[in-house]
């Protein structure tokens, strides 16, 4: 068997007609495909810049196609050719043989197309070489007038004025090659809704229409609509209202740019002359490892920027562009940079405005203008770690599959939605979407939370007991926040617990997280005894980039960018170095924090709490009076700046836990392990003087809740799990404990009716 021919070297309709030619080989009982072949397979696929070309010719030259067809059928049935030494894999993995004639016209399509630059073979580079009479299929097509000259000349844009065929030709050859030129497909026909984003685009084109430095940078994050700008230039170009002179506007195939990056490149430059060449991600080609692997990329695109023809716009980053750009002459010298920024609110809902019918038609629905604003409103506050305007499309399509699933009656765990009887998006259907992607409980998305804030009280008590000062001040300052009545850009609130060890500080932290966001985990506890030295910030902001673990990113920054609905706690803060205490006057003051690779983390969305122990020898009483108060305070601030002090909305002093506070935690803490043993059936009744008992081994209760944790761990649980092992007792049974020779015991219920 010979060798496999190289699929990367074929385009998708290549590809696509060849598998065809295999299959009319089977079905004309042939050993092998030879050049007629395919021409039969090129005169029969509708959809292929080769098929469009041989419209294209039967317009303006009054060819009979279909009398072409059955000349090509009869020829097929009387020719045969000598096998040749490659194989053509199919897409049901069959090894189909490729005649020696038909090695020679991909061979030399081949040829056509590099000689263009071009990465792939296409249907009408095979067109080309089939109407050569060295080949039998050139004897049968010139006798139309198909000649290979006039083919090249097609292909490479002859004249002609732009009938449907034509459009056809252009659409479906850009489509498949190696460049697009989204001006000639626009022109086409070939449209997608955009928003013209007028300030931006004036911009650019006033940076166009200069004599010098026309070449162009974009920075902004990544989803912020950079390419949307361009290609909404590429239809303003084609509707003749672009910058004077500009005619093009080409970006290079990715599929291209990973098969032949330097050939890719060069193939684009040449179609962008007298316009455009986009550049996405133009840093890519600047990175250490590129220039190493592919240093003749990007020497040809620094080239591009040393002429004025064509004109490159490249995006990138902020951050990527100060480290792989901004050093580099050709660009930093011969470039200029517009910054695109996030769309506002007001104008991502526009943007979305102009997708919703796309949208619509994809996924055969109707949106509702209710849930375009909706899905900007929890993209933004939920999902700030992507920028809007991508960050509310995804959650528009997220939404629209979950109304399309819902409506699909054969479908397995359809999904429950508004209103499954239509194919109505709404708003809640975004609110559903939004919970899955983020984690946030519908309920917590809910419009009216506003009976639940009422509460928050009551439900922060039944978790923490003897602390009404604390509860009280934190649910203010949350409640201010949740009724807009605080600035947006800054947390939610910010937070300095005071206090002794073991009195609900980290507990209040994660009620908190539990009320608000649904789950406990939703907390970033950070130990500050681990940030006492300045080289160890770096953990919280991350390296900055070309570091070591600079892609890791930050402990702090990364959480909140993938998680921004937060509590964060910084335990021990008077522990921190004071670089700590800095990036904190950033965070609570503008609520946003970059980190060391240049990406910012939005803090809008989270709380803030801080916990010391300063001041804790003087809250060694239940009732703080206001000497206590001040001595505290006195302590604090002569360890914090006030500017730092001054951006906290409450600091707030825990006091020591009383007897009485201590048997109702303990009484919390028993019925977790009454549910823990639920889970495997069992009952637990425990006794008064059982829970008296363990009180009276609390031997340091000013160390406030922590030791009960120890004692019921050390006296109830490990005792229990060797009963349970020695008496192995059925699911349903109800165990009794109680106290006898200053220890635990443990005993099966009798039934009532067995007693």
């Amino acid at each position: 068997m010979g060798a496999t021919l190289n699929p990367n070297l074929l385009a998708r309709d290549t590809t696509e007609l060849l598998n065809e030619t295999a299959a009319i080989m089977d079905r004309y009982r042939k050993k092998n495909i030879f050049p007629e072949i395919a021409l039969m397979a090129l005169i029969e696929a509708k959809d292929t810049p080769g098929y469009a070309l041989l419209q294209r010719l039967a317009a303006t030259r009054n060819i009979d196609l279909a009398r072409l067809s059955r000349q090509v059928r009869l020829a097929v049935e009387s020719r045969r050719d000598l096998p040749g030494d490659l194989l053509f894999i199919t897409r049901d993995n069959k090894q189909v043989q490729l005649s020696r004639q038909m090695i020679i016209a991909i061979d030399e399509a081949l040829t056509l197309a590099e000689a263009r630059n071009e990465v792939y073979v296409q249907t009408d580079d095979l067109l080309a070489v089939l109407s050569d009479n060295r080949l039998g299929t050139g004897g049968i097509l010139q006798q139309y007038g198909i000649t290979p000259r006039i083919v090249q000349e097609l292909i490479g844009g002859g004249t002609g004025s732009i009938s449907q065929a034509a459009s056809t030709s252009t659409v479906a050859r850009q489509m498949g090659g190696t460049a697009v030129d989204y001006v000639a497909l626009a022109k086409a026909g070939e449209r997608r809704p955009v928003y013209y984003r007028e300030t931006l685009l004036r911009d650019l084109m006033n940076m166009l229409a200069q004599k010098v430095r026309r070449h162009i940078i974009l920075v902004g994050p990544e989803g912020v609509g950079k390419r949307t700008l361009v290609y909404s230039l590429a239809l303003l170009i084609a509707d003749g209202k672009g910058p004077a002179g500009l005619t093009r506007l080409v970006q290079i195939d990715e599929t291209a740019l990973l098969d032949n990056p330097v050939q890719a490149i060069r193939a684009g430059m040449n179609r962008a002359q007298g316009g455009l060449l986009f550049v996405p991600q133009i840093h890519r080609f600047f990175d250490q490892q590129t220039r190493l692997r592919q240093p003749k990329v990007s020497a040809d695109l620094q080239k591009v920027f040393l002429s004025a023809d064509p004109i490159i716009i490249g995006s990138t980053t902020e951050a990527i562009y100060n480290e792989q750009l901004a050093d580099i002459p050709a660009i930093a010298e011969e470039s200029q940079r517009l910054r695109v920024p996030e769309p506002g609110e007001k104008e991502a809902i526009a943007i979305l405005q102009t997708l919703k019918p796309q949208i619509a038609a994809d996924y055969g629905i109707s949106v509702a203008d209710e849930a375009i604003a909706v899905a900007t409103s929890l993209a933004r506050r939920y999902m700030s770690g992507t920028p809007l305007p991508r960050s509310a499309e995804n959650l528009l399509h997220r939404a629209a599959a979950l109304v399309n699933m819902s409506n699909q009656q054969h479908i397995a765990f359809k999904p429950e939605t508004s209103n499954q009887s239509d194919n109505n998006l709404d708003a809640e259907d975004v609110t559903l979407a939004a919970s899955q992607m983020t984690g946030v409980p519908v309920s917590k998305l809910g419009a009216d939370e506003r009976s639940r804030y009422a509460s928050m009280v009551e439900h922060l008590h039944e978790r923490i007991i003897g602390q009404d000062e604390a509860v009280m001040a934190v649910s203010r300052a949350v409640k201010m926040a949740r009724v807009g009545l605080k600035d947006k850009r800054r947390p939610i609130g910010g937070f300095l617990f005071l206090g002794p060890t073991g009195v609900g500080k980290t507990e209040l932290a994660r009620a908190l997280a539990e009320f608000m966001f649904g789950d406990e985990e939703a907390m970033l506890q950070l130990d500050m005894s681990e940030f006492q030295n300045e080289s160890t910030v770096n953990r919280l902001i991350g390296s900055p980039s070309g570091y070591v673990d600079s892609e890791a990113g930050g402990q702090l920054t990364e959480r909140v960018r993938q998680q921004p609905y937060l509590i964060v706690l910084f335990d021990e803060i008077e522990k921190a170095h004071p670089r700590v205490v800095d990036i904190l006057l950033q965070v609570l003051e503008e609520g946003r924090l970059t980190d060391g690779r240049g990406n910012v983390a939005n803090f809008s969305e989270t709380v803030i709490i801080l916990t010391s122990n300063l001041g804790a020898r003087y809250l060694q009483t239940t009732e703080i009076t206001d000497e206590i108060r001040d001595a505290v305070m006195e302590e604090v601030e002569g360890h914090f700046r006030p500017e730092f002090l001054n951006r906290l909305d409450e600091t707030v002093i825990f006091h020591p836990l009383s007897p009485e506070h201590l048997a109702q935690i303990l009484d919390l803490l028993l019925k977790k392990e009454s549910q823990l043993a639920s889970t495997r059936g069992l009952t637990l009744e425990i006794s008064d003087r059982a829970r008296q008992w363990m009180l009276e081994q609390n031997e340091h209760p000013e160390w406030g809740a922590r030791p009960l944790r120890r004692i019921i761990r050390q006296y109830l649980r490990e005792p229990l799990a060797d009963y349970l092992l020695k008496e192995n007792p059925e699911a349903g049974t109800t165990i009794r404990i109680h106290v006898a020779r200053n220890a635990l015991t443990f005993k099966v219920a009798v039934p009532e009716s067995e007693a």
